[in-house]
């Protein structure tokens, strides 16, 4: 971390987090942060149900929720991006504030409530976006909606031609009984309408599902089985959790899922026994309190193909993510791989 950014960091703390996390948006519009491009090494390229990516370190979902920051975020050292969560419809979400730093516990818990500005403004800004960059979309649906399933395919169905991959979001804790559209019965008729969306765009593309962290394991298996037999690209996991065990953070009681580094080995657990359920025949994206290399690292071990960050940048930057990639590429050269591929689900086995 530079000087600069260290001290850009320290005073979008002594703001409230929302606007801060605002600021930090307009920053990178306007050029502010650094633009090193995604490092990359042979080591390092990355094949995610096809998608060709400089190196397995992406963007999670929530920081640019609104395709705001195309650009500079495509040349921030990511090797994917993953925009949104997008709804049909613009909504405000929940009653600010909605978004709270745990400084004690290197954590964030939020409350938004899939506040964006709607499907139409985000086609707009994606049918403008660079296209030397591997750009998603997390589809989402709104609080008010009288059918939820119908919602993600309408998403997809509107931006999907300006996407190189989607991921369908029935993990947030923020949406009152989102998380039941988790269930087999209902996740299935669900992925059946959004894979006979996929199938309309011009080019069809890849569908991950995000999943929470506070599955059973006969859910985890229920999940397991639907992803074979519905067509799924992928599966990331995960997104925050409900659970507060070991906190400190005078705000560790506020309502809303938690994420960062209190997240990392629940999230890691459920990651691997993923990868056991599915035998590596499908694809996993590791999320949830990674923070460095190492923790990058151990997600891949534990059966990720790729990784996704998002909480750790609050506290240490964008030039986290460059730092991330080098080290990996230097761990993976210390374990003799050649290639990001072959240490996947190596380590698995320590985590179940």
């Amino acid at each position: 971390m530079t000087l600069l950014e260290r001290a850009g960091l320290a005073a979008l703390h002594r703001l409230d987090p929302e606007t801060a996390h605002g600021l930090a948006l307009r920053a990178l519009r306007l050029g502010l942060t650094p633009r090193p491009g995604p490092f990359t090494t042979a080591r390092l390229k990355t094949d995610l149900a096809g998608l060709r990516l400089p190196n397995p370190v992406g963007l999670a979902a929530g920081f640019d929720k609104n395709a705001e920051a195309l650009a500079p975020l495509s040349r921030a050292g990511f090797g994917f991006i993953e925009v949104g969560a997008v709804t049909p419809r613009a909504q405000p979400g929940n009653p600010r504030p909605r978004l709270f730093r745990l400084g004690e516990d290197a954590a964030v818990i939020n409350r938004f409530g899939f506040n964006n500005a709607g499907m139409e403004t985000a086609a707009a800004r994606l049918a403008r976006r660079p296209q030397d960059a591997v750009i998603g979309l997390n589809l989402g649906a709104n609080k008010d909606s009288v059918d939820r399933a119908e919602d993600f395919a309408r998403v997809l169905a509107h931006c999907g031609a300006h996407l190189d991959f989607a991921t369908v979001n029935v993990s947030s804790p923020n949406t009152e009984r989102l998380r039941d559209l988790q269930g087999a019965e209902a996740l299935g008729g669900l992925l059946r309408g959004v894979m006979e969306a996929r199938d309309w765009l011009p080019q069809p593309i890849p569908v991950f599902l995000k999943i929470a962290p506070d599955l059973s394991d006969t859910e985890l298996s229920e999940i397991a089985d639907v992803a074979r037999t519905s067509g799924l690209s992928g599966i990331i996991a995960t997104n925050t959790t409900l659970s507060r065990e070991g906190l400190t953070s005078a705000m560790r009681d506020q309502a809303g899922g938690l994420s960062g580094q209190p997240l990392f080995e629940k999230s890691t657990r459920v990651l691997a026994r993923l990868s056991q359920l599915t035998g590596g025949d499908i694809p996993l994206i590791g999320v949830g309190g990674i923070a460095s290399a190492d923790q990058a690292y151990a997600k891949i071990r534990a059966g990720a193909s790729a990784v996704q960050l998002y909480s750790a940048l609050v506290y240490r930057g964008l030039s986290l993510v460059g730092e991330i990639a080098r080290g990996l590429d230097a761990l993976l050269e210390r374990d003799g791989f050649g290639n990001v591929a072959e240490a996947v689900g190596t380590g698995r086995e320590a985590w179940l």
